[in-house]
């Protein structure tokens, strides 16, 4: 269904140490610069930063959240702690199980130094 996936920064460099590190733990390449935008792409899709095109600052989404499918639970607790080693902070409950419906997920939260609300997620199986 998505193609991709593209969030806002005020601060290209900050976000490339940060996302480069973050992605880093799920196996994802660093980014590539192009402009005032930065692109991290695999086989199943891609996600950017960009400074916003109209000059105004960015702004993270009120209610939004970029998910990141985990492998494991080990990959899903690295992501969150490279988030938090590299200027983002924690918000949510902890790192852990949630279950509803049916489902068992591990899911670790965390905003990243602009504000905007994301999550590695690992479906643990039944």
């Amino acid at each position: 269904m998505f193609s991709h996936i593209m969030i806002g920064t005020n601060d290209l460099d900050k976000a490339k140490t940060f996302y480069d590190a973050l992605l880093g733990t799920l196996g994802v390449p660093p980014g590539r610069v192009d402009r005032h935008r930065i692109f991290w792409r695999t086989k199943t899709g891609t996600f950017s930063v960009t400074k916003p095109i109209n000059g105004q600052a960015a702004t993270f989404a009120n209610g939004g959240t970029t998910g990141f499918a985990a492998d494991s639970v080990d990959a899903a607790n690295a992501f969150h702690a490279a988030g938090l080693a590299h200027g983002g902070t924690t918000c949510e409950d902890p790192p852990g199980i949630r279950e509803g419906s049916g489902v068992k997920l591990y899911i670790a939260y965390l905003r990243d130094p602009d504000g905007n609300k994301l999550c590695a997620l690992h479906r643990v199986p039944a």
